[in-house]
């Protein structure tokens, strides 16, 4: 008879998938306590101690680490010098490995500090036994997927055995599982011993969603998410209406949201192309969305916006009114989310807020023949402590303007320029390969807005001072930056030539 041996943690479908194998000429291996399991429901199984002839010691840690084991699934069948090593030991083949490993992920999701009920969880015998089947996936028939379990009853049924085809499918399974859950392993170990870069990465992430097509509608795509989910992001978001979300509406997605959670008053962000064009604070979200769209009614046609408290009635009927691809919120009112469902396609997405400071203090960005890991742009910054280079001294208020808008100016592409009045940015000018025409583009976008509490921030120092003074010469009365430039006291003179305040902060704010 063949030989399947199972043992499994998640026991769902098993007892169904067992009597199959049973029905089909299969004895059943079993151990500790999926063979109780099965024994409860009354399918009989061999105990796994009368195939190695050794009990199970330390705990369970040993038990399927045998010869008698791994010989009967690593034994190549059309080799007879194999076969006849088994014959000489007396080890019979094993034709059929069912196993998924034990619940490491799902004890650090619990509590990802308890560090020993972690060890505990990590799987030694199954992996092993996992591999070596895979690895003779000609012979043996490696399962490790619940769903799987229909698709290999059904074959043998119907031929007696799976196909070549099929165990080497569910071989490939066997190989991204394992290494999935040693990445996770070695991920955890470099957490736990606050290794922020190893000598060599493992990230492991699972497929969330095939996509329709990419950036382009010629190119594939696929979205995967990290296996620890992280509470505020967008893998997350629960979508309550409207179609599929694209590759480029996650990207863009992503985007309003790394803004968003910088904001702790009611805000609204506007986004389109990965750049904010809008973004309003007041002390309703409906004063923060109308400061968000008046920044730039025309960009926002087709964007994303994101905001940080319930939608309410009247700023959904707002929000209505145009042609949006995406909104996220905490909660939509009901009333709110009735008017917003009439458009078929937006959508309409809620994500757990409360915990948008839990991000991960790592990120990475692929580049052809490999990747680029680095901290987030995270930096708490003081305005109190930011240098001020010039003859006039700004007030409180114009310092609280110019810290929402050197917070804003940190999410557009460099070389960036940012214009805001208070809680209100006014014109942005993203993506420039020099930084004056950056400047230029960020003030003719604000022209009409313009007054004498319009704040110009830049992501990065200025290379010379011919953009303080076509600010100046526009109406600019305040601009905050990093400095750093050899030539700053060229700006500097510019600026007090025209009774400019400007502050330095002394960190850049790139973007690429």
């Amino acid at each position: 008879m063949k030989k399947a041996l199972i043992s499994v943690s998640d026991k769902t479908n098993l007892v169904p998938f067992a009597q199959a194998l049973i029905e089909n000429g299969y004895e059943i291996i079993s151990t500790g306590g999926t063979r109780n399991f099965l024994k409860q429901v009354g399918v009989q199984t061999i105990d796994i101690q009368e195939v190695t002839h050794f009990p199970e010691i330390l705990d369970g840690r040993v038990k399927t680490l045998h010869p008698n084991v791994h010989a009967g699934l690593l034994a190549k069948r059309d080799h007879a010098d194999h076969m006849q090593t088994l014959a000489d030991h007396g080890i019979d083949p094993i034709d059929l490995v069912c196993v998924n490993l034990y619940p490491f992920k799902e004890t650090i999701l619990k509590d990802q500090d308890d560090f020993e009920g972690a060890i505990e969880q990590i799987d030694i015998g199954g992996p092993s036994m996992l591999r070596a089947a895979a690895k003779n996936f000609k012979d043996v028939t490696v399962v490790t997927d619940i769903n799987d379990y229909q698709k290999v009853i059904d074959e043998i049924q119907a031929n007696g055995e799976t196909s070549l085809a099929t165990r080497k499918e569910l071989a490939a399974k066997v190989f991204r599982e394992t290494a999935a859950y040693d990445a996770l392993i070695a991920q955890y170990f470099d957490y736990q011993t606050d290794d922020p870069a190893p000598q060599t990465l493992t990230l492991p992430y699972q497929l969330k969603q095939t996509m329709r097509y990419g950036e382009n509608s010629h190119q594939k795509a696929w979205f995967y998410e990290d296996v620890i989910p992280k509470s505020f992001s967008i893998s997350q978001a629960k979508q309550l209406h409207g179609k599929q979300l694209s590759y480029n509406n996650i990207k863009d997605a992503d985007a309003a949201l790394r803004i968003i959670r910088e904001f702790d008053e009611p805000t609204a962000v506007g986004l389109k192309h990965m750049n904010p064009c809008g973004i309003g604070c007041g002390k309703t979200i409906e004063e923060a969305w109308d400061r968000a769209y008046e920044a730039d009614p025309v960009s926002i046609f087709g964007g994303i916006v994101a905001l940080n408290r319930k939608v309410d009635l009247a700023t959904a009927q707002k929000l209505h009114k145009l042609f949006l691809e995406i909104i996220i919120a905490p909660a939509f009112d009901d009333d709110a989310y009735d008017i917003l469902a009439k458009k078929k396609n937006v959508r309409l997405l809620t994500l757990d807020f409360d915990h948008r400071s839990e991000q991960p203090r790592l990120e990475t960005v692929s580049v052809m023949g490999g990747m680029l890991m680095q901290e987030q742009d995270d930096l708490e910054e003081d305005p109190t402590q930011w240098k001020i280079v010039t003859q006039k001294k700004p007030t409180a208020d114009e310092l609280k303007t110019m810290a929402f808008a050197w917070k804003a100016v940190k999410f557009v592409k460099s070389n960036a320029i940012l214009v805001a009045n208070p809680n209100q940015t006014i014109g942005v000018g993203a993506g420039q390969p020099n930084r004056i025409d950056a400047v230029k583009i960020a003030i003719d976008h604000a022209k009409d807005k313009l007054n004498d509490q319009s704040v110009l921030a830049s992501d990065a120092f200025f290379p010379m001072d011919d953009s303080v003074e076509y600010a100046a010469q526009h109406g600019i009365k305040l601009i905050v930056q990093p400095g750093g430039s050899i030539r700053d006291e060229d700006s500097i003179k510019m600026a007090d030539k025209y009774g400019i305040v400007m502050v330095m902060t002394g960190h850049r704010h790139f973007r690429h």
